[in-house]
């Protein structure tokens, strides 16, 4: 009987409006009464119990659905009005799983490459030897802004690995006081390091743009292995396919890590917080697969061929080693008159003066 009582009740107060009505002729006392005694809330329907958890939503299915989940404020940084951003979720997994998975694959799995391939093939010799004869490779001014940007992108790399591998490889024996410097430190480094970095990158763009498009010549010097893979030696011009792969590389890649480490350090100039974490996971990305390739390029100019060194060392290059590796760059050369003369032969005399 208990679960009929508020149906009870609403009919007394249905029929006590309605004889309100009828003796004082109120319009609408006579329509709620009516309303309320012929057409009452159907609570004899509902069961006298409620489950109150039974239709709620689970804190899962609701982050799944909000974008952020926001309130209100009084100061003028809006971006402080947001209690909890469910991406963030995404986006620290990405930073404390994904990344580490990708840059260790990429990285270890580029060293690991390049030690098989000098164990099988070693160093690229000039399979002529040298001749003794020389000629400009890159100026003064070409190495500079090679070297400034190598320099930087050392040590953003090495700054930047920190971020993400820095409290598992570094922490353990550094200790918290050592590793908080270091790490207060190398953001310092990195931020600063990036300027010049950006201009080498503009620089190199501008400086080798005209000598790095496609041309049939490098379709030859992939199928015959680029004179690393094989013992050929095909003709290239002032850059092989190789190289433009990594001037490419450098310009795409490295700019990309520009644009994206700038909106870092500058952070919600015209972005919000999604957008911040978009430029977080584009500039990682770019910087592991960078780090990556640049493996390569350096593994090549230093222990991987013999004479490479010595183009961005001291900007002169063997003459055999220019025919072995770039020959059309090489005749061009010669038709310049910038090739040595051969020195005279042991034991001959002295030109007249």
């Amino acid at each position: 009987m208990a679960r009929y009582r508020p149906l009870r009740a609403m009919f007394a107060l249905g029929a006590l409006c309605l004889v309100l009505g009828l003796a004082m002729g109120l319009e609408g006392g006579l329509t709620l009464g009516l309303k309320l005694s012929l057409c009452p809330p159907a609570l004899a329907e509902q069961p006298s119990s409620i489950n109150p958890t039974a239709q709620s939503v689970k804190e899962q299915e609701l982050l799944k659905e909000l974008h952020k989940v926001q309130g209100r404020g009084s100061i003028p940084d809006t971006k402080s009005y947001v209690i909890q951003q469910p991406a963030g979720r995404d986006w620290r997994q990405f930073h404390e799983v994904t990344l580490r998975w990708i840059g260790g694959i990429s990285i270890l799995g580029m060293l690991a490459l390049l030690l098989v391939f000098y164990l099988f093939r070693g160093m690229v010799r000039i399979e002529s030897g040298r001749s003794g004869r020389t000629l400009v490779r890159f100026n003064g001014f070409e190495r500079f802004v090679h070297w400034m940007t190598a320099i930087c992108f050392i040590t953003l790399a090495l700054t930047g690995l920190n971020i993400t591998f820095g409290k598992e490889l570094l922490l353990p024996y550094m200790g918290p006081q050592a590793f908080t410097e270091w790490s207060q430190w190398a953001k310092y480094a990195h931020n600063y390091a990036s300027f010049p970095f950006t201009l080498g990158v503009v620089l190199i763009f501008l400086l080798w743009i005209a000598w790095n498009f496609p041309t049939p010549t490098d379709i030859r010097w992939l199928r015959e292995g680029g004179g690393i893979v094989g013992h050929e030696h095909p003709p290239a011009r002032r850059f092989n396919a190789g190289q433009k792969a990594i001037y490419w590389v450098v310009v795409l890649v490295g700019g990309t890590m520009a644009a994206s480490g700038y909106i870092l350090m500058f952070p919600f100039y015209e972005t919000d917080i999604s957008q911040m974490q978009t430029a977080q996971m584009v500039h990682a990305i770019a910087g592991v697969i960078f780090v990556a390739i640049m493996l390569a390029h350096i593994y090549i100019g230093t222990i991987g061929m013999e004479g490479a060194f010595e183009a961005m060392g001291n900007g002169r290059v063997d003459v055999n080693w220019a025919r072995e590796h770039h020959s059309l760059w090489l005749e061009r050369q010669i038709a310049k008159g910038r090739v040595e003369e051969p020195p005279p032969p042991e034991g001959s005399p002295a030109p007249a003066e």
